[in-house]
């Protein structure tokens, strides 16, 4: 098994029968580079105590943490993209890494994340892209933010999906999408609810 948000990883999963996207999380190297790493610190996955924004990018792939224009090659034109923005520093660096593989409307993609701020940069910058809030709830103040931001969606924490906040979301005219579902029977469920998105681990695809 591939290490998370590895270009291997990201390969075998396009590979699943089931699977028909990827979602990933970007951040900046030091040098202002987009790269995909998941956590703040190289301590989890690489086993190095640095900061993902202590390093260059060069110094980043040395120990396995990919650049978004690597991964965007990799994967080409056809799988489903949740691109996550982590971090308050996105703006021009990641727009053009965007643009470049996906073009100005960003087909089959969607630019996520939790900061606001980044998703208004990318508001400016790629105005054609779908955007998503991540949510931990489907409350009233969470949609509010979401339509001020101008997003078409929101991914939620799987188990705030409720027939009842979905009727709250669906009213607001917003999709809902899912993370992180880990069990069939999460999956077939929210599917019957009418999300228009699930981010699973493997479990959740069998069957």
């Amino acid at each position: 098994m591939a290490p998370e948000n590895t270009l291997a990883a990201m390969a075998a999963a396009i590979r699943v029968p089931a699977c028909d996207g990827v979602e990933f999380d970007v951040q900046l190297s030091r040098d202002g580079v987009p790269v995909i790493l998941h956590d703040e610190t190289l301590a989890r996955v690489q086993h190095r105590p640095e900061r993902v924004d202590a390093l260059d990018a060069a110094e980043l792939s040395a120990v396995g943490v990919p650049r978004l224009a690597e991964a965007l090659a990799m994967l080409g034109p056809d799988p489903f993209l949740d691109i996550e923005l982590k971090g308050d520093a996105h703006g021009d660096a990641t727009a053009a890494v965007l643009r470049a593989a996906r073009g100005d409307a960003g087909p089959r993609a969607v630019l996520s994340s939790f900061d606001p701020p980044s998703l208004a940069a990318m508001a400016d910058r790629l105005p054609g892209w779908t955007r998503w809030l991540n949510a931990e709830d489907l409350a009233p103040a969470t949609l509010s933010l979401a339509l001020g931001l101008g997003c078409r969606g929101i991914s939620v924490l799987w188990g705030a999906i409720t027939p009842a906040s979905m009727r709250g979301a669906r009213d607001a005219g917003l999709d809902v999408a899912a993370w992180t579902v880990r069990r069939r029977a999460t999956f077939d469920r929210l599917e019957r609810l009418g999300v228009v998105a699930c981010c699973v681990e493997a479990a959740a695809l069998d069957g």
